[in-house]
């Protein structure tokens, strides 16, 4: 008896190519819970860039791309992994982990290829050597009636932060109080739409305020 692969399309059934499982595999990676999602804080052209004399094994990058990290990071700070279809080395300071566990969100996200713009790192997070992206700027302040209730007919959306923010250490504005401080992984209800100057309105432990988009993604509820 000879043993084939078979891969359902929506117009019928074929046997799989040397392609098709090679998919499948890289695709089954992504729901084991040592493989981990990281985002580009800032672009990378590691022979620019890199320390080390041999960059021939570095992965360049850019920012906003998801890249698939296997394992822990080296004594020498790098992390081993894949970003549009190469293998290499890629420094720790220059990601921040995506805190997504669900395996199908995570495939998701690394074919979607890159985070969107708006999702920019806090400037404390930029090594020394690169720019930090600009700040984002608060309402002076936040209306009392916003603090207070939220009507029942706003829709309510659920957030992971993707970053530590605290506002006493990172917002440039003078009414840091409004905002609402978060860790990387916090689930956070938002509700409403963003406003002009780039904010949320959200809820966290009970405590309510102002979020800074860049710093949070949209979390399915299902």
């Amino acid at each position: 008896m000879i043993g084939l692969d078979v891969y359902l399309y929506p117009d019928g059934i074929r046997v799989a190519d040397p392609d098709d499982i090679i998919r499948w595999e890289k695709e089954r990676e992504l729901y084991d819970p040592h493989v981990r999602l990281f985002v580009a804080l800032f672009p990378y052209n590691p022979s620019l860039m890199s320390p080390n004399p041999n960059t021939s094994e570095e992965l360049p990058f850019q920012r906003g791309q998801v890249i698939k990290v296997y394992g822990d990071k080296d004594a020498d700070g790098f992390y081993h992994g894949e970003c549009a279809g190469r293998f290499g080395y890629i420094p720790s300071n220059m990601v921040a982990e995506i805190p997504v566990y669900d395996g199908d969100l995570k495939l998701e996200l690394f074919q979607q290829g890159f985070l969107p713009e708006a999702y920019s790192p806090p400037e404390s997070r930029a090594p020394s050597s690169i720019t930090a992206p600009s700040s984002i700027t608060a309402p002076s302040s936040m209306s009392s009636e916003a603090s207070s209730s939220v009507p029942d007919d706003v829709k309510v959306r659920r957030m992971v932060a993707i970053f530590d923010y605290d506002p006493w250490e990172s917002s440039p504005n003078l009414d840091m109080e409004d905002e609402l401080p978060f860790k990387t992984g916090d689930i956070i209800y938002v509700f409403g739409e963003m406003d002009s100057d780039g904010f949320y309105y959200g809820d966290l432990h009970g405590c309510r305020g102002l979020i800074p988009s860049n710093y949070v993604e949209a979390l399915p509820w299902n």
